[in-house]
């Protein structure tokens, strides 16, 4: 009960006391008419969200910083009696994301639809919903409300750059010998052939074998260590610099063409530059991998395929950089663990002499390290980004420096044009 209920409450028993005291005409009907509103407006609120029903509809859970998403939202009243108001109060949690509407003379067994259309501005794992139903009688004596607690789980995965080239240092096979390591999957180590197996594919069938044998022979293959490129993303918490936040005045209102840029922070630009070089050698056929200790241990073993990179990108768009072991560490416990010959690409704002440390040291383990360094100065870090890569450069690594303001695609692939790293939407 509002307020204004209240008050006309108090009519009602002011107008009752009048007419039992004074015993006039006029006061009876004065409490008569407070009383029936009264009445009137309590029924009326009962019946007011009685059959409405909130959907909603997503065309895709899965998009991307810089694209659009589009949810559908219906409101559908199924009851015999029309609602002279519903407001819909959307909760969800994507950035930017309007879905609240309120919805007048919604006709009895009808519907009202609304599509609302977000600009995705920031990367991570979001749900959409639930809401608040509210209405009530026409003079807002007696508002409710109702929960619709459908809610749907929306992935924004970070955004990537167009990469012309991502030169990698050739590798070997260790020691010289074939992995025995057999895939399902065409790669370009042929390990042998053996009979036709129901679910086979065709594309692997041995057409001159086949001819010879006179039944159905297949290609076996086993992979490819030289393949291999691990990823590693610098996680720890005390190397970043800049903020993530999406300021309010970022936040669009609308969703005309507009350019979505990367928030000033070494850990959104470091995400980007391993989306960017997952979904450039992914799409080369290479076999990419994911690694970063954060709060917890991230490990994603190098394989081919969309969905490998469907996998990483995922990963990637709720990793946060809060974990407390340096790269340098994580790159001597996992070494081992890596293949010879794998290339393994360190992503990390730091610049401390320990990183060419570690790096040469896998090196002579056999491992193939190329070092991208995210520039915190140019955040508002810590400077020495500069003093490490010409070392790490005369050391015959590959290095490449990312800035505050670079185009990513252009930085990553060794480009030194200097342009805001940027997604029309």
């Amino acid at each position: 009960m509002s307020s204004r209920a209240g008050v006309v409450l108090v009519l009602l028993i002011a107008s009752l006391a009048a007419a039992v005291i004074s015993g006039k005409e006029l006061f009876f009907n004065l409490a008569y008419a407070w009383g029936g509103f009264f009445l009137l407006s309590f029924a009326w609120s009962r019946t007011a969200l009685a059959g409405v029903s909130l959907e909603r509809q997503t065309r895709s859970t899965r998009t991307q910083v810089g694209r659009v998403l589009e949810e559908r939202i219906s409101l559908r009243n199924r009851s015999r009696f029309p609602k002279v108001w519903v407001e819909v109060d959307d909760r969800s949690d994507l950035l930017g994301h309007r879905a609240s509407n309120v919805s007048m003379g919604l006709g009895a067994r009808n519907e009202r639809v609304w599509a609302v259309r977000t600009l995705c501005l920031q990367r991570g794992s979001f749900r959409l919903g639930p809401a608040t139903l509210r209405s009530g009688d026409p003079f807002g004596l007696f508002p409710v409300t109702r929960q619709a607690p459908e809610t749907e789980q929306v992935i924004v995965m970070p955004m990537t750059a167009k990469l012309s080239r991502f030169a990698l240092p050739p590798g070997h096979r260790p020691g010289g010998e074939a992995l025995r390591h057999r895939t399902h999957q065409v790669t370009p180590s042929a390990a042998g052939v053996r009979d036709y197996a129901p679910g086979d594919a065709l594309n692997r069938i041995h057409w001159p074998s086949t001819a010879r044998r006179l039944r159905l022979i297949v290609k076996e293959f086993e992979l490819d260590p030289k393949a291999d490129i691990w990823i590693l993303f610098d996680a720890a918490r005390l190397v970043q610099a800049g903020s993530s936040a999406i300021p309010d005045a970022e936040i669009p209102h609308w969703t005309s063409r507009r350019i979505v840029r990367l928030p000033d922070s070494t850990e959104e630009y470091a995400v980007a530059a391993a989306a960017s070089i997952a979904v450039h050698l992914g799409e080369q056929g290479r076999a990419v991998g994911l690694l970063s200790y954060g709060t917890m241990r991230t490990a994603i073993q190098p394989d081919r395929g969309r969905k490998q990179l469907v996998r990483i990108l995922e990963s990637l768009s709720v990793l946060k950089a809060d974990g407390s072991l340096s790269v340098e560490e994580v790159l001597k416990i996992e070494a081992r663990q890596i293949p010879r010959g794998a290339s393994v690409v360190l992503i990390t704002p730091a610049a401390n002499s320990g990183i060419l440390t570690a790096a040469q040291q896998a090196a002579r383990r056999g491992l193939l390290p190329i070092l991208v360094l995210i520039d915190a100065q140019s955040f508002g870090g810590l400077p020495g980004t500069d003093g490490l890569a010409g070392p790490a450069r005369r050391a015959g690594l590959t290095v490449r420096v990312v800035r505050r303001g670079d185009d990513l695609g252009e930085a990553l692939s060794h480009l030194q044009l200097q342009r805001p790293f940027a997604r029309a939407a």
